[in-house]
């Protein structure tokens, strides 16, 4: 089968590859770039937990042609942390016990993430965020709890935060 190359800014990296057309993004991370923290769950885009940001908006990887990635600016969970300094999302997560297993929980992040950096309007509420992202452990009552953990900690609320409301 014929490659393409493609150029992607993977957390700040730039890279040029190769790639056969059919290769998912989510496995270009996984196994051609080794970042294991993006997990492959239901392979439909059902569970959430390969999401991962595509140009400043949460995206799930397994239904994403690498070559539909081409000339993009991907970050997976290996690049929240800024200059190893966990998100306000991560710590209030772990703070909350928000997470268990933490099959879901990348996903789960980098959702919560792309919300703080990117913004979401007012009315957007934490159902909205977490929509199609399935956790059979926590229930989502520690979830919740880390979102509200993480508004207040940046000085917020649901009516304005880190989490870009109302920005």
């Amino acid at each position: 089968m014929k490659e393409h190359r493609i150029r992607l800014k993977v957390n700040g990296d730039e890279s040029e590859m190769a790639v056969e057309p059919r290769t998912l993004l989510s496995d270009l991370l996984r196994n051609q770039l080794g970042l294991t923290g993006t997990h492959v769950g239901c392979e439909q885009g059902a569970c959430g937990a390969c999401t991962v940001i595509i140009d400043g908006k949460p995206q799930r990887s397994c239904l994403i042609l690498a070559v539909q990635a081409d000339e993009s600016t991907v970050e997976t969970i290996e690049g929240v942390a800024e200059d190893g300094i966990e998100h306000a999302v991560q710590i209030s997560l772990h703070q909350q016990h928000g997470l268990q297993c933490g099959f879901c929980t990348p996903g789960i992040v980098m959702s919560l993430v792309a919300a703080s950096r990117y913004g979401r309007d007012a009315e957007t509420t934490k159902a909205q965020i977490l929509e199609g992202h399935l956790c059979r452990c926590t229930g989502y009552v520690n979830i919740r709890a880390a979102i509200d953990a993480a508004w207040e900690t940046t000085g917020g609320g649901p009516e304005r935060s880190d989490l870009g409301v109302g920005e």
